[in-house]
C-alpha cells in the first residue's frame, strides 16, 4: 500500500452511534470545499482499519498539513501483522499544489518487518527536469514529463480530479530504479457502503491493469471533500486486504460556519 500512533484524534469518530461526531462527518462536506479557502487543500488526519477476510490485521494514518504557500505534505503510516507476516511502513510526499495542479518534489519511503527492509528517497528537480534517487549516484535515466507523480501524491491529484467530474486518470510514476509506471484510473460508479464511522455514499474508483490477475478499488465521499474512504486489493479474485475509514479530524479550517452547525442534528439521520 501507498498508507502509527494512535493518538487523541483516533477518537474523534469511532461509531454510529455518537451522533454528534457522525453529525460532524456528514457536514463535513460543507466544512472542507476550497470555496471558504480558495486554491488550498483541506488539511485532516484520518485513520483506517486494514482488514483480511474481514478480520482486523492492521491499521494506518494518513495525514495531510499545509508547509507554507502552496506547499504540501502528506504522509501515510501503516502497521500490519497477519500470521508470520508483518510490515511497518511510513511513506512521505512532499508536493506543491497550484490551479488544482499537483506537483511531487520529494518522497521517501521506509519500511521494517518481514522480509527485506526499505529505505530511500525519491526527488523531482522541476527546474532542471531530472529525476534524482538516494539509490542511485547519478540522476534516474527517464524522460521529464511535467505530469509526474510520486506513489501517493497521486491519491491527491485523483480527488482533485472528482471535484471537477473527471471519470478517466492516467499518472505516470517512478520508482527508486527509474522505472516508469503509468497508473491508469476509472470512475465505475457510485454506491453506499458501510464503515466503521457510518453509512457513507462513495464513487467508486478501479485501477485498471495489464491484465485480470490483480484488482485495486478505492471509494472515495464526496460528502467528506472527496476523502478516500475504503480500498479493496485482490489478486486472481482473492482479497488480499481492505482499508476502511474508521476516524476523520479536519485540522484546518477547524470550525463549521453557525448554519451548518444548526443543521447537523437533521443530518444524523442519513447514516
Amino acid at each position: 500500500m501507498q498508507f502509527l500512533t494512535k493518538n487523541n484524534f483516533l477518537h474523534t469518530a469511532r461509531t454510529t452511534h455518537n451522533k454528534k461526531i457522525s453529525a460532524l462527518l456528514l457536514c463535513a462536506g460543507a466544512l472542507l470545499p476550497t470555496s471558504l479557502i480558495a486554491g488550498e487543500l483541506t488539511q485532516y488526519q484520518a485513520s483506517y482499519d486494514i482488514l483480511r477476510k474481514g478480520k482486523n490485521h492492521g491499521e494506518a494514518v494518513r495525514e495531510l498539513k499545509k508547509l507554507s504557500d502552496n506547499n504540501y505534505e502528506l504522509t501515510y503510516h501503516s502497521n500490519i501483522e497477519w500470521m508470520i507476516f508483518s510490515d511497518s511502513r511510513e511513506e512521505t510526499s512532499k508536493f506543491t499544489y497550484k490551479d488544482g495542479k499537483v506537483t511531487p518534489h520529494h518522497y521517501n519511503m521506509v519500511r521494517t518487518g518481514t522480509g527485506p527492509d526499505k529505505d530511500y528517497k525519491i526527488d523531482f528537480d522541476t527546474q532542471n527536469k531530472v529525476v534524482t534517487s538516494s539509490t542511485s549516484e547519478y540522476p534516474l535515466k527517464c524522460e521529464w514529463t511535467d505530469e509526474f507523480q510520486d506513489a501517493i501524491s497521486y491519491q491527491v491529484q485523483v480527488r482533485e480530479g472528482l471535484k471537477k467530474g473527471e471519470t478517466n486518470f492516467s499518472f505516470p510514476l517512478i520508482d527508486k530504479k527509474g522505472n516508469r509506471r503509468d497508473y491508469n484510473f476509472e470512475v465505475t460508479g457510485t454506491e453506499m457502503i458501510s464503515l466503521p464511522i457510518g453509512n457513507v455514499e462513495a464513487i467508486k474508483v478501479k485501477r485498471l491493469y495489464d491484465n485480470d490477475k490483480r484488482q485495486a478499488l478505492a471509494w472515495f465521499a464526496p460528502e467528506m471533500d472527496y476523502m478516500l474512504v475504503r480500498m479493496w486489493k485482490g489478486e486472481k479474485g482473492m482479497e488480499q486486504f481492505e482499508v476502511q475509514m474508521n476516524s476523520f479530524t479536519v485540522t484546518q479550517p477547524v470550525a463549521a460556519p453557525a448554519a451548518i452547525a444548526d443543521k447537523s442534528d437533521a443530518s444524523v439521520e442519513a447514516l
